[in-house]
């Protein structure tokens, strides 16, 4: 069951059925979605994955899922699971563009982290980003992430696997 966290300003916590127009609205927003997953998607793909979140994720106990608040809105989404592109845990993270500049994504993603190597026991945590996403590849790096190597994508894209090792 996916725990609740908090931070000095967020927090995370399961998602609730009444999230889903938050939920789309966060992936719909092209400036958050371009650096998720394959990029944006339809709306419909959007409420599909939303759904997924309650009848596979958290049904099965997969991994990790957050819904991020701040002041009781939902600001972002993240997660930690296992990917077999790091052969490790995976975080992954993000933020509404009204909750950039302020250091959320640095806060969030520390939670994120911390929580791999504590509640999860472990050693490594891994994350994949967009080459061209500087913001996300300046903020893991200020927080102790490691380039690894680069992984080149089916469209050509490169995709930067960082580490960050407990410790």
């Amino acid at each position: 069951m996916t725990p609740t966290l908090r931070t000095e300003r967020l927090l995370l916590e399961p998602y609730v059925p009444e999230d889903e127009e938050a939920f789309v609205a966060l992936f719909q927003d092209t400036r958050v979605s371009r650096w998720m997953g394959d990029g944006p998607a339809s709306e419909a793909s959007d409420r599909a994955l939303f759904g997924r979140i309650f009848t596979k994720v958290y049904a099965r106990n997969l991994f990790d899922v957050w819904a991020v608040r701040r002041d009781g809105v939902l600001v972002g989404h993240a997660e930690i699971k296992p990917t077999d592109a790091t052969g490790g845990h995976e975080i992954i993270y993000a933020l509404a563009p009204a909750a950039w500049g302020i250091g959320l994504g640095t806060e969030l993603a520390e939670a994120v982290t911390a929580h791999g190597f504590t509640a999860l026991g472990l050693t490594e945590v891994h994350a994949t980003v967009a080459a061209p996403n500087t913001a996300s590849l300046t903020l893991l790096g200020r927080i102790g992430f490691e380039y690894v190597r680069d992984i080149t994508e089916d469209d050509g894209s490169t995709t930067r696997v960082l580490v960050r090792r407990q410790g």
